[in-house]
């Protein structure tokens, strides 16, 4: 962390504020050398006219602010399967925007210089790279750009003999980490993420109670506060608006139908990647292999993909502690610790 203090005790701002964003689908998060720590959804939003300015006071707001006044706004989520999507400038301003405001909740100091790693889905990466590159280019001095499984394992510290599912909104990646910089061969991407989950369970809800009005935000939330994997004595049971009433729906089946679908992809892409190594390596990531991203907090996600996976031998995976910011903090730590050569000058 950044010193902030003089010898004679005064307070004092370094010169350099180092930041690590986590730039995601659904959600971003950003921390800094100073302290902050912040996340948002991963929603811009421009007033649709006069009237909504006038109510909002604000040419542009994010996040939650966005969603819970989105008949208000024009409503962009600027990535999607993980990378910006392809349409009008509309969507490169928001992931402009989206990076402006994540750097200002960092609170630089006037004059600070600003060191950004950025964390981005992986296929963005490759795909995205020189847009996030222009998007940063305005409020950042230089920049560095990194997957985000490859940042949550340099928060693990888990350098070598790993892997990393990353399970986001767009995307999952995987990562195996075998004690240098991943290159593309060490990582995968699936669109079957966390927006498929959404899909799915919006089209059993409709299928079984086709007279509830549903949303795409209500079902993401739902899937949020009640997402399991598994059998259960616990019923899941949420009310829903009927003609005008609340009624009382019991979802149980649906959401773990939801949200089991993600594991045969993840096991078969996982063992696919693992296949590609040598066998003592293969032995070593099996026992190390780590869950983040929203994803990750499923209930039951870790021990589901354990059991899809017994055919293949003995799997140890863990799901992270702090899914939210291990991106973020990673990140960071890149920041704090990598040599000026990896650095792009802005």
């Amino acid at each position: 962390m950044a010193n902030n203090t003089s010898p004679n005790g005064e307070s004092k701002i370094s010169e350099v504020l180092r930041v690590g964003i986590d730039l995601g689908t659904s959600r971003s998060a950003v921390v800094s050398s100073n302290g902050q720590r912040h996340w948002e959804y991963s929603y811009v939003g421009w007033p649709k006219d006069f009237i909504a300015r006038k109510m909002l006071r604000k040419d542009v707001v994010f996040g939650a602010e966005a969603i819970e006044n989105r008949l208000s706004v024009d409503l962009v989520r600027p990535l999607e399967f993980g990378v910006i999507r392809d349409g009008t400038q509309r969507d490169d301003e928001a992931v402009r925007q989206l990076i402006r405001h994540l750097i200002r909740l960092a609170k630089p100091g006037k004059n600070q210089k600003i060191y950004a790693a950025v964390g981005v889905p992986a296929e963005a990466l490759t795909v995205n790279k020189l847009a996030i590159r222009e998007a940063v280019r305005e409020y950042a001095d230089t920049l560095m750009v990194v997957s985000e499984p490859f940042a949550v394992a340099y928060s693990l510290g888990a350098l070598n003999n790993a892997c990393v599912i990353d399970i986001g909104a767009g995307t999952i990646d995987f990562c195996i980490m075998h004690g240098t910089m991943p290159s593309e061969e060490d990582m995968r991407s699936l669109h079957t993420a966390g927006d498929y989950v959404d899909k799915q369970l919006y089209d059993l809800m409709r299928e079984k109670y086709p007279e509830t009005r549903l949303s795409e935000t209500l079902v993401r939330q739902i899937k949020e506060k009640h997402g399991r994997i598994g059998k259960s004595d616990r019923r899941v049971k949420v009310k829903l608006p009927v003609a005008g009433k609340f009624v009382t729906h019991d979802i149980s089946g649906e959401i773990t139908q939801a949200c089991e679908s993600l594991v045969p992809p993840i096991a078969e892409t996982l063992i696919d990647l693992i296949s590609r190594y040598e066998p003592m390596l293969q032995e070593r990531v099996r026992k190390n292999i780590y869950v983040a991203g929203g994803g990750s907090q499923i209930k039951g996600m870790a021990n589901a993909i354990a059991g899809a996976l017994s055919d293949y031998g003995n799997f140890r995976i863990t799901a992270v502690d702090d899914p939210l910011f291990i991106g973020a903090e990673g990140a960071l730590s890149l920041a704090e610790d990598m040599p000026e050569q990896y650095w792009e000058n802005m």
